[in-house]
């Protein structure tokens, strides 16, 4: 704590408040309300190093890239009314996908609130159902104390976003700097205390379980349990399957991870969650996604539910117990009450289907013996080739589930993807984040065409900022997740689908960003090696066949069970 006889302008304060609490980059964009907390920043010698977005959006994705790689909280600043309006889908992305941001926005000075001033908005009103916590300060006594429980807010329990709107009087009048690390709130209780009964009485169903499978969501890296999950499923030889945005927890390899749930998943535990008769769901919330019939899923199932956000249970399905709890504290606890076992039998269940699918879906896939190139074809070479502690971020759309099948994932939080919201646009800007929170590890950011024309711009913050970004960009022609649908629901009535794109290699060659580009599998090779050894940032954009569909899929509303590995006449 400082000396609390230091008087300081509100902008100053903050800056020394985010230094307290170890803030090291933030992301944004300036404009006049917010103009004298960036005056403090230049003052201050760019410490926290403050990142020129060419958008706000971008600046709260790259927010988010930092967070979800970092485990760190996120930090954008942006000024009042569009700037500020700016972050509603990257707040909204966040607040679905549990991601820990602090925004401050600018607002016009506290005696104008109110009056429909210049670029003045209820960022209050509109960010209430998107945030974990959002406070407008129009008192600068009240300032200090709104940046120490907002950061506090946003890290503990279940991570969230959250916006303090700050009025520009406040940046301007002085204050004493008293500023100290919120620890713990009234009334706010962020993890709960698990029953050590309840864990117990779930060990036992694990023990007495023939055909257990396990589903574990973000939840597991969020609390970094990695480490507790893997002994719990060597010790109970019990298959578990992952959630999109539980990817990476544990690795790919490992001999019972079976893979992805949902819509575009793995099909042996999508088909066989049917057969099992206990359910162990870990840090995951049972999103239509993965239930797609809620009525039909896991019928035949005992379902466990461990979450450290109790309002999940039997949100979606009603669960037979419910555990609330820090993910990595209750498997602590499973590990030590489960016993040692073995389910041979079913595990070669899922080998079984696991060969279906190889031999119907994977091995076409992953071909390079097509003149078009597919995407899971090149993804996977570049996930064999470059290093294991690689960084992959991706936009959203068909690219997105062939990354999430065919990248083979090591280490925990390797992949950022946006899961509950499904924002395009995403992949670019929070590759940024990644690589700056990261700058010693290998990024490659996965892009479909239709989403890096959102965020485009973005590649000039690359730019100027050096950061180390490989883009992918996979060019299949259209809007791809959606053509598919049309293709395979709509008689392939192709309605606004079909994108005429630029020349994208010359575009990001004017941004002056090195690019090339590729269009049959012969060439997929010397382009990663170009990847491999380019020094710096570059742009390769792959011309994708653009017929190509994502299989296995379950057509939304049919259970899981029912899982197509190939298109079906639904005529």
């Amino acid at each position: 704590m400082t000396d609390t006889n230091t008087i300081i302008p509100g902008a100053d304060a903050i800056i020394l408040a985010l230094q307290a609490e170890g803030v090291e980059t933030m992301f944004g964009y300036p404009g006049g309300a917010i103009m004298p907390l960036y005056d403090a920043m230049y003052r201050f010698g760019n410490q926290p190093r403050h990142i020129l977005t060419r958008h706000e959006q971008g600046a709260v994705h790259a927010a988010q890239g930092f967070a979800r790689v970092s485990g760190k909280t996120g930090v954008c600043i942006t000024t009042s009314g569009p700037g500020a309006t700016n972050l509603i889908t990257g707040l909204a992305d966040a607040f679905a996908d549990s991601t820990p941001l602090v925004c401050i926005t600018g607002q016009v000075n506290a005696r104008l609130i109110g009056s429909d001033a210049f670029q003045e908005a209820d960022i209050l009103g509109l960010t209430t159902s998107v945030t974990k916590w959002n406070i407008r300060i129009t008192d600068s006594a009240d300032l200090l104390e709104a940046v120490s429980r907002a950061f506090y807010i946003a890290r503990t329990g279940r991570p969230g976003p959250v916006v303090i709107d700050i009025a520009k009087s406040v940046l301007v009048e002085k204050i004493p700097y008293n500023y100290e690390i919120c620890e713990s709130m009234p009334s706010y209780h962020p993890e709960p205390i698990p029953d050590d009964k309840k864990i117990r009485r779930a060990a036992d169903w694990i023990n007495q379980s023939e055909r257990p499978l396990l589903f574990w969501g973000q939840g597991v890296l969020l609390s970094e349990a990695s480490s507790e999950l893997k002994l719990l499923i060597d010790k109970t030889g019990m298959p578990a399957a992952s959630t999109l945005l539980g990817l990476s927890a544990i690795p790919s390899s490992h001999p019972l991870n079976m893979g992805m749930l949902g819509m575009h998943g793995s099909y042996a535990p999508n088909v066989l969650s049917a057969k099992a008769d206990l359910i162990v769901a870990v840090g995951m919330r049972f999103d239509d996604r993965v239930t797609s019939d809620p009525s039909s899923f896991v019928q035949n199932a005992r379902v466990i539910h461990i979450d450290i956000d109790a309002s999940e249970h039997g949100k979606v399905i009603q669960p037979h117990l419910a555990v609330a709890g820090d993910a990595a504290r209750v498997l602590k606890s499973l590990v030590e009450y489960v016993e040692p076992a073995m389910h041979k039998d079913w595990v070669a269940e899922f080998r079984a289907l696991q060969k279906i699918e190889n031999d119907k879906v994977i091995v076409g896939d992953l071909s390079l013996e097509t003149e078009k190139i597919q995407m899971g074809a090149i993804i996977r070479r570049l996930s064999e080739r470059f290093p294991s502690n690689t960084l992959v971020v991706t936009d959203v759309g068909q690219h997105q589930m062939k990354v999430a099948r065919y990248f083979n994932f090591s280490t925990p939080r390797q992949l950022v993807t946006s899961g509950g919201l499904g924002t395009m646009g995403f992949g670019l800007p929070a590759a940024i984040g990644a690589k700056v929170a990261c700058p010693d590890k290998p990024v490659l950011a996965f892009i479909g065409d239709g989403g890096f024309q959102m965020t485009m711009q973005e590649i000039m913050t690359i730019i100027q900022e050096g950061t180390d970004v490989k883009v992918i960009l996979l060019n299949n022609g259209f809007l791809g997740m959606v053509r598919q649908w049309q293709e395979l629901f709509f008689s392939k009535r192709y309605a606004s689908t079909e994108l005429l794109n630029p020349d994208f290699v010359k575009v990001v060659d004017a941004m002056g960003l090195t690019a090339k580009r590729i269009s049959t599998s012969s060439e997929v090779d010397s382009a990663i090696d170009w990847l491999l050894s380019h020094k710096g940032p570059c742009f390769l954009e792959v011309a994708t066949d653009p017929e190509e569909n994502v299989f296995p899929m379950i057509p939304a509303g049919t259970p899981v069970s029912q899982m197509w590995l190939e298109k079906i006449n639904t005529k």
